[in-house]
């Protein structure tokens, strides 16, 4: 096996996708159009998304040895992930995800992990020298999160930095946010982590702070439209977001921490970094679909 320098350990779907005028409410039917499936889910996302940016990035998943599994080994291959750590299980369903995206480009989803479920902290040891070799970890919670915790402590024991996308957003213990270098979290994950109310950037920013307190050295919340805070110990920053016409967020925020991974490990600059995955970000959510709409580097020429 190669070692990367950008590993994403995490999570990869089938995403299963329908345009609605708007999201239908609990108990109501809507019609829908432009039914498609495509890979996703949040682990792969955010290694495409950093292949495409220049990135040098191995992915450490499991899917099953199904269509929907060789549908992701292909996305992943043809945007220049490495797949050697990628776990193929037999008499086990690949991950699906059910996405609604309305008009106005916001996003409902469900999913069943399927073989995500079964990314165990034995795979994790299996791969223990091409974390300590790696420049940056990149993961997320769509995986068990026994499994997550044991990779932010191998890498921790290695010294190498970890980016955490706490999502879906569940209670972080101090132990595992001292293994985090960059936790990026948007707002409703931001509250769902801390308790605490996010409506406002003041808001964001006392949250956040909660945070580094506890451990995080920096927490970068994005907050689509509204931008990006970056909020270390001692002081904050908003980014603006670039100005576009949403046609579908979905994947916007793993575009984002994607590209923030891929610029970090070129530049070693932080503020650089943000600004270079919102560029990203903001160029996905003007075409449809999570892989689909994520940018080559070429493209934010």
């Amino acid at each position: 096996m190669s070692k990367c320098k950008i590993l994403v350990v995490g999570s990869a779907n089938a995403d299963l996708m329908i345009a609605t005028p708007t999201l239908p409410k609990p108990g109501e039917t809507v019609r829908g159009n432009n039914f498609l499936v495509a890979p996703g889910g949040k682990g792969a996302n955010q290694a495409i998304a950093a292949a495409r940016l220049g990135g040098d990035v191995g992915f450490i998943g499991s899917v099953g040895d199904d269509d929907f599994g060789r549908i992701i080994r292909t996305s992943l291959s043809d945007s220049g992930v490495d797949t050697s750590y990628l776990c193929v299980r037999s008499n086990c369903p690949s991950g699906v995800a059910l996405i609604l995206s309305e008009t106005s480009g916001e996003n409902m989803i469900a999913i069943d992990a399927g073989a995500n479920d079964f990314l165990l902290p034995t795979d994790i040891d299996a791969v223990v020298d091409a974390i300590a070799g790696a420049s940056i970890i990149v993961c997320q919670f769509e995986s068990p999160i026994a499994t997550i915790e044991h990779v932010v402590a191998v890498a921790k024991a290695y010294g190498v930095p970890v980016l955490l996308n706490p999502a879906p957003a569940r209670r972080i213990g101090d132990e595992m946010l001292e293994g985090v270098r960059f936790l990026v979290p948007n707002r409703q994950e931001l509250a769902g982590l801390t308790g605490l109310p996010t409506d406002i950037v003041a808001d964001v920013e006392v949250a956040a702070k909660t945070l580094l307190l506890r451990g995080a050295q920096n927490v970068i919340v994005t907050l689509g439209r509204e931008g990006a805070l970056r909020a270390t110990i001692d002081r904050a920053r908003m980014f603006p977001a670039p100005i576009v016409e949403a046609v579908d967020t979905t994947g916007a925020g793993d575009t984002f921490v994607g590209g923030f991974a891929a610029e970090w490990c070129r530049t070693s600059d932080i503020d650089a970094a943000v600004i270079f995955a919102q560029r990203a970000a903001a160029y996905s959510v003007t075409g449809r679909g999570a892989q689909a709409s994520m940018p080559w580097l070429s493209n934010l020429d």
